[in-house]
Formats: C-alpha cells, structure tokens, sequence
C-alpha cells in the first residue's frame, strides 16, 4: 500500500512549533502514535474504497461466468432503457402479443419491425440506435417468441404468421394509416407476404434477405438441410444450436464478420435458447414445409408499395440471388447489396441499415433525414 501512496500530515512537526514560538525542540512520545494512527487510517480508507469498487466488478464476473444467461437479459433490458424503447402488451381475445415502441404516430407513417426466426423484438435494437426519434417505432415478438403467445394449436405456417401479424396490427389500429413494414429473413418473408395480403395496410417495405424464395441453385446450408431431411436427422438443425461450439458453427455461417465471442458468452447464448428448441424445431419444419417455403415467391407479383431490398453479397444461409427474383417481380423496387456482410445484417452492419432505411423513407415521404454519423 505504502508503494502506492503518499501521505503527507497536514500536521506541523514539534520542530516547528518550538520555532514558531522560540523554543527549543522537545521530543514528544505522542507523535509516532499520532502519525501510526493516522496512517493506518489512510490505509483503511483506501481497502474500503478499494472494497466498495470491487464489489460491482466481482458481482459482474461472477455473473459472467455463472449466469451469462441473466446478464444478457439484463444487457437488453439496459439497452431498452436507454434508447426509449418501451415494452408493452396487446391481446387479442385470449392471444397476448408483446411489443416494444418509441415515439407516437404523427404525419410521417409509423414503422413496424419482424424479427427473423428464433430471435425477437430486441433484434433490432442495434438499427435503433441510428434512427432518428421522431419516427414511431414499433418491433413486435413473432408469434411463439419471448413474450408473445406460444400454442401448440397455433399456426405458425407462413400463412398463419402473416394472420397473427395483421391481428397484432388491428389491436394496436395501425393501419388506420398505412405503415412502413420492415422484416428480416423469416420476418422478410412474413413482412413481404403481408404486403401482398394486406396492401391497403402497407405504404412501403424494406426486406432484408427475406426468405421465402425459389433461386435457380441450391447453396451449401440449402443442400445441407436437404441431406438433413433425407436422413430423417433434423435435430441436427443449424440454426438451432444446443451447446457452445454449436453456437459458435452458427454465429459463422450467419456471419461475414468473424466475431471473437468468449465461451462463456456462447454459453449464456446456448442457455437462454435450449428451452425453445423444441419450439424452434418445430416452427423451423413448418416454415421450410412446401406449404410456405416459398409463400413469399408466390406472391411477389402482388406487391404492389414501393419496396427495397437490403442483401449482404455473402449471405451463407438465403442466397444473395433472391434480390435479383424480387427485383424483377416487384415494380417498384429498388436493391441495396452490402459487400463484406453476411445474412445477419442487422448485427453485422446496424448503422448501414438504419441510414438505408432512413434514405428509402425520405425520398418517398420528403422527410427531413437527420444525418447518421
């Protein structure tokens, strides 16, 4: 302790004092008791400042390694609060949906947000962050994610997604005016089905690397699930992950950007999905079943709004191809692809997507862009 702090008595010496007042200097047997004392209870001040400081970073390291799971929790819910996104809830006879919003509508159209397969609401946090806060924001849970109804009678067919969706919008009376629609991958294909179904609802899209699509050739993680399907092995699913490593295998296939994410972080990821695995298998079969695998490619031709495509070039898991099938059935469409971005794009490239999303609002509503830097 001695090494690291210097203390100085504001005290005068005996010395001193016998010179101020003309004396000579006594010795006095108080003193080194005096100076013992007081040094010790500098030493003492610093050991319960140093304890007080330490308390929070072990609670934080004890909570990263024993409960990851919590602290990501906690992370999102930090992260809520100090964007203005409030959680709320809406039902729908005996169906609870939850959702997230910032901001009230106003003259520009308000913004709904689908968050892809497996994920939720707080998804799209990270675009967010670079919206600007006079837009009305609203991300909703998915049907069977995180806070909103999940039924084993439930439909969770494209179709039936689509169904809840429009219910979730007439409870809140969303489309008293037409919104912009945003969703990515599952909830691309959900948002663009939506906008063929509901087209007096929709004034605009933005599809980022929807599913739903038919492309001339298969990819790798196509062909795998193809394999998968054929050996009767779809607990195998790889977007479904059940230990860290497995997480990890997942986080690169989704990613162009090679994330350095501790284990103990993997685990915390694993653990908050392990109990909705077998929800996710079972949404995972129905989505890809030749129901809805390409519900959306069905019904591209009906878009009718404005609509833009945002693709990362190196998506792994939906082919960056689908731009060019949507491009060519949509009128009025318009394509954004990302170099060096993979299929999470929200994650990988939130600023980007937000000023994408921003830039495609204006020019269609002459909203003011606040500049995102």
């Amino acid at each position: 302790m001695s090494g690291r702090y210097h203390y100085t008595s504001p005290l005068n010496t005996s010395a001193d004092i016998s010179e101020e007042q003309g004396h000579s200097a006594y010795p006095c047997r108080c003193q080194p008791a005096l100076k013992s004392r007081m040094d010790l209870d500098v030493v003492n001040m610093f050991v319960i400042a140093g304890g007080t400081l330490a308390i929070p970073i072990l609670a934080f390291v004890a909570s990263f390694l024993l409960w990851p799971s919590a602290l990501i929790r906690i992370y999102y819910w930090y992260w809520r609060r100090t964007l203005g996104m409030q959680v709320r809830y809406v039902h729908h006879e005996d169906y609870q949906f939850c959702y997230s919003f910032r901001g009230r509508p106003g003259q520009r159209p308000s913004i709904l947000m689908l968050h892809g397969f497996s994920a939720h609401k707080d998804m799209w946090l990270s675009v967010v962050k670079f919206l600007p806060k006079n837009l009305h924001l609203i991300c909703v849970d998915m049907p069977g994610h995180e806070g909103t109804t999940r039924s084993s009678l439930d439909d969770l067919s494209i179709d039936g997604q689509v169904k809840r969706i429009h219910q979730f919008v007439e409870c809140l009376k969303l489309n008293k005016k037409p919104f912009h629609l945003v969703g990515t991958s599952m909830g691309g294909h959900v948002a663009g089905v939506y906008a063929a179904y509901y087209p007096s609802d929709v004034c605009s899209l933005s599809l980022v690397c929807p599913a739903g699509l038919q492309c001339s050739s298969d990819n790798q993680f196509i062909q795998r699930l193809r394999e998968l399907q054929k050996s009767a092995a779809m607990e195998k699913i790889p977007l479904i992950p059940s230990t860290p490593e497995e997480m990890s295998e997942m986080l690169q296939l989704c990613s162009y950007v090679r994330f350095k994410v501790p284990q103990q972080l993997l685990q915390g990821l694993v653990d908050v999905r392990i109990p909705h695995n077998n929800f996710y298998r079972k949404l995972f079969l129905e989505i890809t079943s030749e129901k809805s695998r390409y519900c959306l490619h069905q019904n591209m031709g009906k878009i009718k709004v404005p609509t833009q495509i945002i693709w990362g070039k190196q998506d792994q898991v939906l082919d960056v191809s689908g731009a060019d099938v949507l491009a060519k059935s949509i009128a009025n469409c318009q394509v954004e692809l990302l170099e060096n971005c993979g299929h999470s794009v929200v994650m990988e490239r939130p600023r980007k997507t937000a000023k994408l999303i921003v830039d495609f609002f204006a020019s269609l509503y002459n909203t003011d862009n606040k500049k995102l830097d």
